[in-house]
């Protein structure tokens, strides 16, 4: 039976899903409110708020809808306090117009998207389908999100923290990417504490105007020169974000002739390959971004100007690929292993593919 009296004091490893890490994570960075409507498979997320959001005195609701969970995430925001929905990949899409206005208006609103297949209702299975749905956005107009993409349980615990304060830190919306594999998983982990610092909101909250000048938070500006100049500094700002978020992983690049690179869940199965792909003599390494908006550009133009081969491993038809490809600018070969629909890539099927790349690419070059 499964213990769900995690605390944020406890250090020690326990045994837990995904899914009640999010939960308990979002808990233990202080969030007062969630507002969620059920859709496998990260159901167990407002399943276990409901309980605990209640026990703690803390808001919970479960709204009549998606849309309607992402706008009272944003009414609650607009008060300074912490608050985060969650929700899964088509129901996801019902909230692009919600995240376009809350970019606009810099509002912090946590999401946590865990993915299953699409397109359309798709079907439950795990899948990295929503990759272009989180970085590129479905709303309106020039906005960005802060996208982070886990690949284990403790990191859905981790990046939960982080989502919090990036989402304070910069009042910008974040979107944690996970999928239905870490949704429904069962690993080691440690909550610890909350590690970073409150953010003060108090400069522009909407906490009643007694005894101060009054404010209000606005999507656009009153006239078209200042709504120029409100987009020119929403995306100054990412460029800040960019220059002190942007994170990823590497592995063995250091002499890599081949670099694999994926992110999310199917990260695990690249580093297993990369080890038997070393046992066979082959010079492999790994690269993982961990923030997939900001993408970590420069960092992959560089290891592309080293070595004779990237290949992305992605659960879909290629969407982290064009950027990767974008990255890479021609300085190296770039090939793709894929299948969409939630079926996993084998660590075995990774290899044979690699194998089978790299001889047409070597049959090409003679």
């Amino acid at each position: 039976m499964e213990n769900k009296n995690w605390k944020a004091e406890n250090s020690e490893k326990v045994l837990i899903k995904g899914n009640y890490a999010i939960a308990q994570a979002a808990i233990n960075a202080g969030c007062e409110a969630y507002f969620g409507y059920p859709i496998t498979p990260q159901t167990e997320i407002g399943e276990y708020l409901s309980a605990k959001m209640q026990e703690l005195g803390r808001g919970y609701v479960c709204a009549e809808s998606e849309l309607a969970a992402i706008n009272m995430v944003m009414g609650a925001v607009s008060t300074g306090a912490k608050a985060m929905t969650s929700s899964s990949s088509c129901a996801v899409a019902l909230m692009q117009e919600a995240l376009s206005y809350a970019s606009a208006n810099e509002l912090p609103v946590v999401l946590v998207n865990v993915m299953r297949a699409g397109p359309g209702l798709g079907y439950i299975y795990p899948a990295q389908g929503d990759y272009n749905q989180a970085v590129t956005g479905g709303g309106n107009g020039d906005y960005k999100i802060i996208v982070l993409a886990p690949s284990t349980v403790q990191e859905c615990i981790d990046y939960t923290y982080r989502a919090f304060y990036l989402a304070q830190k910069y009042r910008n919306p974040v979107i944690m990417l996970a999928d239905g594999l870490l949704g429904q998983m069962m690993e080691p982990a440690t909550f610890g504490n909350y590690p970073y610092p409150e953010v003060d909101t108090s400069q522009w909250a909407l906490t009643g105007a007694k005894d101060r000048t009054s404010r209000a938070i606005y999507s656009c500006a009153p006239d078209e020169k200042k709504q120029i100049q409100r987009i020119y500094d929403l995306f100054k700002k990412f460029d800040v974000i960019t220059e002190n978020e942007t994170s990823y992983e590497e592995f063995e690049t250091e002499d890599a002739d081949i670099i694999l690179t994926a992110f999310g869940s199917m990260t695990r199965n690249i580093k297993a390959a990369m080890k038997v792909l070393r046992e066979k003599g082959l010079k492999v390494g790994c690269f993982r971004p961990i923030t997939l908006n900001p993408f970590p550009t420069k960092k992959i133009a560089e290891l592309a100007q080293n070595v004779k081969n990237f290949i992305v491993v992605e659960m879909n038809m290629g969407q982290m690929f064009k950027d990767v490809k974008c990255a890479v600018n021609g300085l190296t070969k770039i090939d793709l292993i894929n299948r969409p629909c939630g079926e996993w890539l084998s660590v075995e099927e990774i290899v044979s593919s690699v194998e089978k790349i790299l001889e047409k690419n070597y049959a090409a070059s003679v």
